[in-house]
């Protein structure tokens, strides 16, 4: 797969995600097999661009190429100021969000709201577009409600603008998280469009990967939730693609050391202080569906260093290692489930259950 004139490692991309897509998280799925991740949105509103959140988003320093920066707005000439600061502190390739339906961004015209307002959305394309020389791309959903889907318009918009990709999350914005995934919406923008189409929406096993490449002629797959305490999905997916073979689960030890680095990489990137806290929800979505998770969980939230948090790490892991060479996916309880993972939606499997299925 390409987005202008970046050939990638393959067809699987991390999703951006605010609070989870940092540099650390970026780095670590790119070694577990993604081939492109994009950032945590950046607000377009300049006001904003020097806050310790800002410049810790816009802190590229030693990630691998290409650095995709994702930019949220509702002006086009802010927006396209946006794209050219980014692009002048390293962002190789710009991404701008029609896709986020949280409220805090839909309630000033951002977002998947702009998705209601057609002129809006070529205006705010043309001018980042020509802002900057380096690609951009655009994500979406399939429209503003599912009596309103209006997908294709804007992908055919985003066509004659130059995008270089679109994502599309197979929901709409009223839908947020919930409700089935259109699957045929996507394969709607694929068969009207040149661009590379992504598609994006509960891709949380190899098999549904296949599948949904199958169902939808996507160029690619967008890969969100379904990563969050599990980022090996990468490899597991990119190696069932090309044998039909699933990979075993991590080893203990395995997992272990990718924690502890993802761990060290994180408080380094955000600081001890807030790195301790910031890291607390890694460590619930990796522990969720695993044996004796919510007591880790307990003990961990109750950690105030560095030091602390990452002794916890280790006695859960010696533990697991009693019991067996390979981690092992249980289920878990709804209430388990939700202290882990409080954006999940219940009408999906979490990914504990798909693996134990």
């Amino acid at each position: 797969m390409r987005i202008g004139p970046y050939a990638l490692p393959n067809n699987l991309a991390v999703a951006p995600m605010a609070g989870v897509t940092d540099r650390p998280f970026r780095q670590l799925c790119k070694r577990l097999g993604a081939g492109y991740a994009v950032s945590e949105m950046v607000a377009s509103n300049p006001a904003l661009r020097t806050t310790a959140k800002s410049l810790r988003r816009i802190d590229h320093a030693g990630e691998v190429a290409p650095v995709a920066v994702q930019i949220a707005g509702a002006d086009p000439a802010t927006m396209a100021d946006a794209a050219r600061y980014n692009v002048d502190r390293g962002a190789q390739i710009i991404d701008i969000n029609m896709g986020c339906p949280a409220k805090k961004v839909c309630n000033v015209a951002a977002g998947s709201a702009l998705l209601s307002d057609e002129p809006r959305v070529a205006a705010i394309l043309a001018a980042v577009v020509g802002a900057v020389d380096v690609p951009v791309t655009l994500k979406i959903r399939t429209g503003p409600a599912p009596d309103h889907r209006n997908a294709v318009r804007i992908a055919r918009l985003a066509e004659a603008a130059g995008i270089a990709a679109l994502a599309v999350h197979g929901r709409t914005r009223a839908c947020a998280f919930h409700g089935a995934v259109e699957y045929d919406t996507i394969r709607a923008v694929k068969d009207a469009v040149a661009l590379t189409v992504i598609a994006n929406g509960d891709v949380d096993t190899p098999e549904r990967a296949l599948a949904v490449l199958a169902a939808t002629g996507a160029d690619g797959l967008m890969i969100g939730r379904a990563a969050q305490g599990r980022p090996w999905i990468f490899r597991e997916i990119a190696h069932f693609l090309a044998t039909g073979e699933r990979l075993p689960p991590p080893t203990v030890e395995e997992a272990r050391a990718l924690i502890v680095r993802h761990l060290d990489d994180h408080y380094a990137f955000h600081g001890a202080e807030t790195g301790v806290r910031t890291a607390r929800k890694h460590l619930g979505w990796y522990t969720a569906a695993l044996e004796g998770g919510a007591a880790f969980r307990r003990t961990m939230n109750e950690c105030e260093t560095t030091h602390a948090q990452r002794a916890a790490v280790h006695r859960y892991f010696d533990a697991l290692a009693d019991r067996g060479e390979r981690l092992a996916f249980a289920r878990v309880t709804a209430t388990a489930a939700s202290d882990a993972r409080s954006d999940r939606d219940p009408s999906r499997p979490w990914v504990g259950e798909a693996l134990a299925a």
